[in-house]
């Protein structure tokens, strides 16, 4: 009696993470619309690299394509700190590649890059149970609110033994600009 074998083997992807270039902008798009179903983000993100509010802005590729994107622009503080800070958004994996461990690549290297860069923390507004595993945490633990009100999903990390409390982050005024 012949049994057929059934190939279950994990074939696993290489992915290269770095800096975007021009010619990954369309690509970048494609993907913002594709994961959060309109264009708001791929506009927001548009607008942020015009103005030059993009800090730091990585790519991952997989061969020659473009599979997820990750942006950090500054953020400012009220009353101001001394601290730098720079905010997390949008992060976007092709929904294909999604659940490959490619989007923690992207915070990983982005949360390396922005330390080197001489930032003190970087904050977000996103899935408290994802972000936490990067060792953000609610930004209220610090006394740290947003310009949205929001409270549970804005989250901070401390890159540096920078000194926070009780304080209102802001965005870029470029996110006001479009309806999230």
């Amino acid at each position: 009696m012949n049994k057929s074998n059934t190939l279950t083997e994990k074939y696993e992807i290489k992915i290269i993470i770095q800096k975007e270039t021009p010619e990954n902008y369309p690509a970048i798009h494609e993907i913002l619309c594709a994961c959060f179903n309109r264009e708001s983000e791929g506009n927001l993100v548009k607008a942020l690299r015009v103005n030059d509010k993009a800090i730091l802005s990585l790519v991952a590729m997989q061969n020659a394509e473009v599979v997820g994107h990750v942006m950090f622009t500054p953020v400012t503080t009220s009353p101001l700190f001394t601290a730098t800070g720079l905010g997390l958004a949008p992060l976007a994996v092709k929904p294909e590649y999604q659940k490959q461990g490619i989007g923690a690549k992207l915070v990983e290297e982005g949360l390396r890059l922005c330390a080197e860069l001489g930032c003190d923390y970087v904050v977000l507004l996103g899935n408290p149970k994802y972000y936490q595993r990067f060792g953000f945490r609610k930004a209220s633990d610090f006394g740290m609110q947003n310009e949205y009100g929001v409270d549970e999903p804005f989250m901070l990390i401390k890159l540096t033994n920078c000194d926070l409390q009780n304080g209102l982050i802001k965005y870029c005024p470029e996110f006001s600009l479009f309806s999230l």
